[in-house]
């Protein structure tokens, strides 16, 4: 199956290691997945500067679970900055300027010493022109290359002229990060078209659509319209966006995919009472007022347990909570899983009471098993999601609405049944080539006319 116009894909994201940051991995790499399935064929670059072996040893982690489909579709700068003889490329010697080290910075070495790297403590050290070191095989400085946006630049322009020589196509890119996005978009290529992802939440607390920018992003808003598109997970998103910004034309909404299970589990072959979250063990996800009202729907269903699947900084806390509140037979926090496909399907509910999301990958994957869903309202994800049904919505921060809604759907077979049949249905919405044929079309807009930046 082929929807996607002639050209390079490359996905472009600041590291990818299991089991770290949560749904933007699984997201990033699920979308290189359904892309290689739809022709496009993408190669994964990362910027990370690990070790060459801790590369090899993530990306062999990720085609061992399924999430890659092989090695060779990764590739690393700084895997690529050194040359044989152990010293920087030719690629990045050539993009090295006369200069030397700032005197008033520590540096660190990576890539075997090929490169030295300037220790910059600043929320905005990506952004920094501080000269990056780049030596020979004897360690000898041979020059420097100006900041980060520019060794990154660099190492694209050497990976464009590198697939052009096998095949002269054009390129697309697939900015995963916001940072990475603002460091090229000033990238001057003619025949690269830069695609840019979403993958949170633009605001601060208390996430109403006019509540501050978060700081983060307010730079990324400035430059945004010079993308050759945006995609953003949800309508609801796009629609604020465009109603505090306006309308560039190149925003388009492309949820996070799903791969729906060949049988779906009937909810009278589920485990009684189970309710189960998925995610980071963390402030944003709101587990401590979950567990709390967790007690009350224990009191009115003694069969009731509740499963939190995840690691994070809350997890000794949430146990204390767990503990004080005397639901240790109640409440478990399980660990990480490697199969959130196998714990959806013995759960008879599925759970979130984040504060916010860029879309909440694990309630997508909740519908497209059938597990029924009771959700807080929040920005973003499962107001769209929820939209044709599959499960039950209550007002944001509202406990008592959210025991009532757990408490009906664990007592009531017929509403799970019904619950458990609109998910499927609401899963659809959400299928790989649903999310491919919408981003293979902007790809080719975008082709199709000059670049924006």
């Amino acid at each position: 199956m082929t929807f996607f116009p002639d050209a390079w894909y490359l996905i472009l994201s600041s590291r990818l290691v299991p089991d770290l940051d949560g749904g933007y991995t699984i997201s990033t790499l699920a979308r290189a997945r359904q892309m290689a399935a739809a022709g496009a064929s993408p190669l994964l670059l990362t910027v990370d500067p690990g070790t060459a072996e801790a590369h090899a040893q993530h990306r062999a982690v990720f085609v061992e679970r399924g999430a890659a489909a092989a090695s060779e579709m990764f590739r690393n700068l700084f895997d690529e900055a050194v040359a044989p003889d152990g010293g920087a490329a030719e690629w990045l010697r050539a993009a090295a300027a006369p200069g030397e080290a700032d005197p008033s910075l520590e540096y660190r070495e990576v890539a075997g010493g090929a490169v030295a790297l300037p220790n910059v403590v600043d929320p905005d050290w990506h952004l920094t022109t501080a000269p990056i070191v780049i030596r020979d095989a004897a360690g000898e400085p041979v020059g420097i290359v100006a900041g980060f946006g520019a060794l990154y630049r660099a190492w694209l322009t050497h990976v464009a002229a590198d697939l052009r020589a096998e095949d002269d196509r054009p390129v697309v890119i697939v900015c995963e990060s916001r940072q990475l996005g603002e460091l090229i978009v000033g990238w001057g290529d003619e025949d690269v078209r830069i695609v840019h992802t979403v993958h949170t939440i633009h605001l601060e607390p208390p996430y109403r659509v006019d509540s501050d920018l978060n700081g983060l992003w307010t730079r990324w808003f400035e430059i945004s319209p010079r993308f050759d598109a945006v995609l953003w997970p949800t309508a609801h998103q796009r629609d604020d966006v465009r109603g505090r910004f306006g309308s560039a034309a190149n925003d388009v909404v492309v949820p996070h995919a799903v791969t729906r299970p060949g049988v779906v589990v009937p909810a009278d072959a589920r485990e009684e009472g189970l309710v189960v979250v998925l995610g980071r063990l963390a402030p944003g996800k709101r587990l401590a007022p979950a567990i709390r009202a967790f007690a009350r729907v224990v009191a009115e269903v003694p069969a009731a347990r509740l499963e939190l699947w995840g690691e994070g900084a809350q997890r000794a806390e949430l146990g204390a909570l767990v503990e004080e509140l005397g639901l240790g037979d109640a409440v478990s926090l399980p660990g990480l899983t490697t199969d959130p496909g196998a714990v959806l399907d013995r759960a008879a509910v599925y759970l979130t009471t984040s504060a916010f999301e860029g879309q909440g990958l694990a309630l997508a994957e909740a519908l497209a098993h059938g597990t029924p869903v009771v959700a807080w309202d929040i920005r973003y994800g499962p107001r769209d999601m929820l939209a044709g049904g599959g499960g039950i919505l209550v007002p944001d921060g509202d406990e008592d609405a959210l025991v009532d809604a757990l408490v009906r759907v664990l007592t009531n077979t017929d509403v799970r049944e019904r619950l458990s049949m609109e998910a499927q249905d609401a899963a659809a919405t959400l299928t790989p080539a649903r999310a491919m044929q919408t981003l293979a079309a902007a790809c080719a807009e975008a082709l199709s006319r000059e670049r924006r930046r």
